[in-house]
């Protein structure tokens, strides 16, 4: 390619200097330092020979003894620089495994001993009174806040170290969905869900969405907790409403953010992993002010069509 350019610059050494230096410096992007010196030979002489076929004279032929040091000297510096960040990145990578590795063992490890603990402590407070009664309440609510963590973190491994979470995306009804998913809920939540309403999401994640959504309402905001979901032919929305204080604007920014809990009771994982799950569907998950309260929106992509012609489509996997 030396060879050509000089060649067909007629010999001009301002056409290919800038040439060689730049060949040499993306050769120090990607090839080693003893590369680069092996270099020297076949560039000098890519350089050199088309300047004697086109009968340069000798102080054009002389600039070869300037232009190559300095594209090797330029050659040397990147390739130090991009070696080092490649150390970094290599050691960044193995502090990741570690870590992934470490925050996935202690989450499992932790959950079997926690239902133990969970329920010998129902089983004290079905017959404590008074002071006894209380602090059996705390403690169940420190464990079911462990226990919070434990699934976050979970969460947060399996999003951090593959990079993509696979969804099982097929036609789901919307009431039925959010219904089960508040299964798990004692509160009573005022569902607005029609009928007839389909998505087509990963039920099984769609059902942690809700679930994520309406224990932070029930948590920071105040009853009555609205859940509706509607749709525009293009978004499908999901609104969990909440007629608490509302979300202060300081905190609006790092809402979504990991560890960003808002009182005592919070791991701040909830919300991030709400909007992973969301971005995972391919839509995104926001927070709107709704006077009084706070009302968290999730949206998904909606397909054209009747619940009846989306319940014959095929079902597919989503990766991202």
């Amino acid at each position: 390619m030396l060879g050509f350019s000089t060649w067909a610059f007629g010999g001009v050494a301002a056409g290919t200097g800038p040439f060689l230096v730049l060949l040499y410096t993306w050769a120090a992007l990607h090839f080693r330092r003893r590369v680069l010196i092996a270099l020297v030979v076949p560039a000098a002489a890519g350089y050199v020979v088309p300047l004697v076929l086109t009968s340069q004279p000798p102080v054009v032929l002389s600039s070869a003894f300037i232009l190559l040091p300095v594209a090797v000297a330029v050659a040397l510096l990147v390739e130090a620089q991009a070696r080092h960040l490649r150390d970094d990145r290599e050691r960044l990578e193995r502090i990741e495994r570690w870590r992934a590795a470490m925050v996935g063992a202690l989450a499992h490890d932790v959950r079997s001993p926690l239902a133990t603990v969970q329920m010998t402590l129902e089983e004290l407070a079905h017959d404590a009174t008074g002071p006894q009664a209380r602090m059996l309440e705390a403690a169940q609510r420190q464990t079911a806040r462990i226990g919070r963590l434990a699934s976050g973190l979970l969460d947060l491994n399996r999003i951090d170290t593959t990079g993509h979470l696979r969804l099982d995306l097929r036609p789901v009804p919307a009431r039925a969905a959010v219904l089960d998913a508040l299964s798990y809920v004692t509160a009573e939540i005022d569902v607005r869900v029609d009928d007839g309403r389909t998505l087509r999401v990963d039920r099984e994640r769609f059902e942690q969405i809700v679930i994520n959504l309406v224990g932070n309402a029930l948590r920071y905001g105040r009853p009555p907790v609205v859940v509706t979901v509607t749709g525009d032919g293009v978004t499908d929305r999901l609104e969990v409403r909440d007629h608490g204080p509302g979300i202060p604007e300081d905190q609006r920014a790092r809402l979504f953010t990991r560890f960003a809990a808002g009182g005592t009771d919070g791991v701040g994982l909830g919300l991030w992993i709400v909007r992973e799950l969301a971005r995972a569907h391919g839509g995104e998950a926001r927070y709107e002010s709704a006077g009084p309260g706070a009302r968290m929106v999730v949206t998904f992509p909606a397909l054209p069509g009747t619940p009846a012609e989306l319940s014959d489509l095929p079902t597919e996997s989503s990766t991202f």
